[in-house]
């Protein structure tokens, strides 16, 4: 490996298939597409847009279902192998100590990440049906805490990295409206308790013409010797409507609201079937990253056209090769 990763663990069992031959992308999908099927569990329509961590000897996941009354809920997930997942038909319950965040009205898009001694999830909350960042964290998947959510509305795709920055928590989020979004940049926000957030920093705007809508953080950011890797959406608005691709970015170490490289390129967009049709065609949207420290292995599980769940891969040399030779910054 040629460059160093920082926090994370080995992880023998990682969801992994090499380069196939004659492969150039940076980012390769899995051959056995789509793992999670929109009726995997039999309340689902959908299942999508979701979160996998490793946990104990195998893997845990909270995974966005809409359901077929078309509600959007949270759901827990259990697999051994990372691609075939047991996910449980009844949706999360949280726990809190505010009567405010009792009441669920919807949840979905969310980000699981493991900090100090215990998992964080963030999810987009609807909040008197407005949506903004809602925050839980558990221990085992089985009973989740609700905090206080992060922002006032609207925002979205807050993502939270895995260790603090000057003592602080820290999040990236972009803030929104109450629809489907014409517009969204990447910000920097953090906390000194999971409650009071502040230092909000501007981080990107839409650049190139494949993200020229919005764009909006990913997965859990990856801590490298060259800094933060953050693979992250964007929107482009064509005659036929949104479409979603993925690429990447280098986020300086210290202050992870400064950019150090950007792609140009997408390095994922609709293209196979099970991304260019479902319930909202040509979307690729990805909410979690599992990486292998020994190997530099990096699997990325990614939302298909708002109906399935996708898995594809890369290595940590690959896409920081990539940032350093073609970066636009």
């Amino acid at each position: 490996m040629k460059y160093k990763i920082f926090g994370e663990r080995e992880i023998k069992n990682i969801p992994w298939q090499d380069r196939p031959e004659g492969c150039r992308d940076v980012i390769w999908r899995y051959d056995s597409n789509p793992i999670i099927e929109r009726d995997i569990i039999p309340c689902s329509n959908s299942v999508f847009n979701s979160a996998a961590v490793p946990f104990r000897d195998g893997f845990a996941g909270v995974f966005r279902v809409d359901t077929k009354a078309r509600d959007m809920e949270l759901h827990v997930g259990f697999s051994k192998d990372g691609i075939n997942w047991d996910i449980n038909e009844n949706r999360i319950v949280f726990e809190t100590d505010s009567e405010e965040m009792a009441e669920f009205i919807y949840g979905y898009d969310p980000r699981v990440v493991f900090i100090e001694d215990r998992y964080y999830l963030t999810w987009c909350n609807g909040y008197k049906s407005k949506p903004t960042i809602g925050i839980a964290y558990t221990f085992d998947f089985n009973t989740f805490h609700q905090l206080e959510n992060a922002f006032l509305p609207f925002n979205r795709n807050g993502v939270l990295f895995p260790r603090r920055i000057d003592g602080n928590y820290a999040m990236l989020s972009r803030p929104s409206d109450d629809g489907h979004t014409p517009f969204g940049d990447i910000y920097y926000s953090e906390s000194p308790d999971m409650t009071f957030w502040g230092k909000h920093r501007h981080v990107m705007s839409p650049s190139k013409n494949w993200e020229s809508t919005k764009i909006g953080a990913g997965p859990v950011p990856i801590e490298t010797s060259e800094g933060w890797l953050l693979f992250y959406h964007g929107v482009l608005t064509s005659c036929n409507g949104f479409v979603y691709s993925f690429s990447a970015a280098l986020l300086d170490r210290d202050k992870p609201w400064k950019p150090v490289k950007r792609a140009g390129d997408y390095l994922i967009s609709p293209q196979k079937l099970y991304e260019c049709v479902g319930d909202v065609p040509n979307v690729t949207f990805p909410c979690a990253n599992i990486v292998d420290a020994a190997t530099g292995r990096i699997a990325i599980y990614y939302g298909c056209a708002d109906t399935c769940t996708g898995l594809c891969f890369t290595t940590v040399d690959d896409v920081l090769d990539y940032l350093f030779e073609n970066s636009q910054i």
